[in-house]
């Protein structure tokens, strides 16, 4: 059995199974983790979800910030962007299934697996984490998250869960300004200070960090307690200079590459557009 991760998919549903294809993956045989923008920018975000859904339980997956955006507007909790490619899937009749399906979907996963330099420990999430989260902080912190998603009320979270504001975390946060933190920590984050300020309209490379920002995985603690795989940032090119931090969106949607990590041996394999 291989544990394979596999950076944003964003609806690239041949580039998918073109990848898995070629490390010759099998439902039940392998395991699949996806570090989340499973769907949106791509051609077939219909058919990417309906194939995951099949193989769930191959699957681990987190949600990430396109994720979070389909089921809002599929729940009338937020209006399509002019750049969204989700037409199809939100016409399609299984719609609501598929995001009732996702949403169930945690932000992070965290397990141990026997790897080549043993028993080693995984964080996968889809954007990253604040500098001073541990694991266990992490994990608490999402769920808080999950819960709001799975609640009766989830709606109420989905309609508050845009903006970028409070930019950093402090524990005394309350209701919804606390859930949108978390998520914008897990599913939004590139740049940060050291006490955690996010910065999140910057959206290329590194070299257009601002003053006193730098990448979060620049600043986090997690490392001494789990490798950290991570999606999100295409523009840095699936490069951290960090052992322990593994970036999977190389952007293939952009034109680049969908990347594959193997973790028992941190084997990559990827396809490209």
């Amino acid at each position: 059995m291989s544990t394979y991760v596999i950076g944003d998919i964003q609806g690239c549903y041949r580039a998918l199974r073109k990848l898995l294809k070629s490390v010759s993956f099998s439902p039940t045989r392998d395991k699949l983790w996806c570090v989340g923008d499973l769907i949106n920018r791509g051609p077939d975000s219909l058919s990417t979800l309906r194939f995951l859904q099949d193989i769930d339980d191959a699957t681990e997956i987190v949600l990430g910030n396109h994720d979070l955006h389909f089921i809002a507007i599929n729940e009338g909790c937020a209006p399509p962007r002019t750049k969204d490619t989700l037409s199809k899937l939100l016409k399609a009749k299984d719609c609501q299934s598929l995001s009732d399906w996702l949403r169930k979907k945690p932000l992070v996963h965290y397990a141990s697996l026997d790897t080549e330099e043993g028993i080693c420990n995984f964080l996968m999430v889809h954007a990253g984490v604040a500098p001073n989260w541990s694991v266990q902080k992490t994990l608490n912190l999402a769920a808080e998250v999950e819960y709001a998603l799975q609640d009766k009320d989830y709606r109420s979270f989905l309609s508050h869960m845009y903006g970028d504001q409070p930019s950093f975390w402090y524990d005394k946060l309350r209701d919804l300004d606390r859930l949108r933190v978390i998520t914008n920590y897990l599913t939004r984050i590139r740049f940060c200070d050291d006490m955690g300020q996010l910065q999140l309209s910057i959206k290329e490379g590194l070299e257009t960090a601002p003053s006193g920002f730098q990448p979060w995985y620049e600043y986090e603690k997690i490392t001494p307690e789990a490798t950290i795989l991570f999606g999100h940032w295409a523009a840095i090119e699936g490069i951290t200079g960090k052992k322990k931090t593994h970036a999977l969106d190389t952007g293939y949607v952009w034109g680049r590459e969908l990347t594959l990590l193997r973790l028992e041996d941190r084997q990559k394999y990827s396809v490209s557009a």
